[in-house]
């Protein structure tokens, strides 16, 4: 029995002894320092600014995930913006530091869209694009809300019978020069020549289908070129983005903008992408997208991105943003366009 009592007494005795202070501090998350705390977190950060910064790296290869990522590619800014909260709740100097990299990277690439804008100069037109949608219950109501912006140029996709000769004849006592091409057409305060279709219908695509139109506006400034389009539809699955047809109608529009002989031209139209994703880079390498405004403008209801774009070639898109809602489900942009 003395024995057992000394081995007990023994056993007491070893459970008893402290641990060394370096042990628990190890597993004790709250005891570690600031920058050792919040490492997920910096991954994290590292991982968005790779992202914003080689968003062209992104391959396409697989469902168009390059695209997807670049269709959404602002609202990276909102994931930093967790990821800051994060941190501070953690008390992280590690991620803190590590977040400069996608504040960075966010505000190179979108910052200056957030800045005021200049004052309207002498030698600028105002425009309007938007797709009206072919099931719009208003399009009279459509039409006097595009006109009471005051453009000189309204550019208009999904014009069906008998919604067209509606816009017409609300358009016609501000607008008396318009052009029609299928289901686009352009609306102007100055004379227009030359109107045509520009043949952008990708492979495989059958029946009735004419989505492009030029036509020169005889403006106070010159001569300007004015394209109206209404690229392909795109669409996200669980295999990615479905964007073939898309990209193959942004290359033949592009190559009709190259092959234009009038210097200035304008571009107006749905284009179903966003000016950051390389499906459209055929248009974004010829020409000026705008310089500031986000203007999201789809789905009306909740817009997440802008599809619908104002681009110009000899001309500066000083300005680009949202009107209120239409009974389509995009809603209109009005952009301010400074000629050289």
């Amino acid at each position: 029995m003395v024995e057992g009592k000394t081995a007990g007494a023994r056993w007491i005795r070893r459970r008893s002894v402290p641990r060394a202070a370096g042990d628990g501090a190890k597993r004790d998350a709250p005891h570690r320092s600031a920058w050792e705390r919040g490492r997920v977190l910096a991954v994290c950060a590292v991982l968005t600014a790779g992202l914003m910064a080689f968003h062209r790296a992104v391959p396409n290869s697989v469902g168009h995930l390059g695209s997807l990522l670049e269709v959404f590619l602002p609202w990276l800014g909102p994931v930093v913006v967790v990821l800051l909260v994060l941190a501070l709740l953690r008390r992280s100097a590690l991620a803190l530091t590590a977040l400069l990299l996608p504040v960075a990277a966010w505000t190179y690439l979108f910052g200056g869209l957030l800045l005021p804008g200049a004052g309207p100069g002498p030698d600028e037109l105002v425009v309007v694009q938007h797709n009206v949608s072919d099931e719009n219950a208003d399009p009279a109501g459509t039409a006097r809300a595009l006109a009471d912006a005051g453009p000189d140029l309204i550019a208009l996709e999904e014009l069906v019978p008998p919604a067209l000769t509606v816009y017409a004849q609300t358009l016609a006592p501000d607008y008396p020069y318009h052009a029609v091409r299928g289901t686009v057409g352009l609306w102007s305060r100055h004379p227009l020549a030359d109107a045509g279709t520009v043949d952008i219908r990708p492979r495989g695509i059958t029946g009735a289908w004419s989505r492009g139109l030029r036509a020169v506006v005889r403006a106070p400034h010159g001569d300007i070129a004015a394209y109206v389009a209404h690229l392909p539809s795109v669409r996200v699955g669980a295999s990615g983005l479905a964007s073939s047809r898309r990209d193959e109608s942004a290359g033949l529009l592009g190559r009709a903008v190259a092959a234009e002989s009038v210097r200035t031209v304008l571009l107006l139209g749905d284009l179903n992408g966003t000016v950051d994703d390389r499906g459209l880079t055929p248009l974004t390498s010829r020409m000026n997208t705008a310089e500031r405004g986000f203007a999201f403008s789809f789905p009306a209801g909740l817009p997440l991105a802008r599809i619908d774009q104002v681009m110009a070639r000899s001309a500066t898109v000083r300005q680009i943003r949202t009107l209120p809602p239409t009974g389509s489900d995009h809603l209109p942009v009005v952009a301010r366009i400074e000629l050289d």
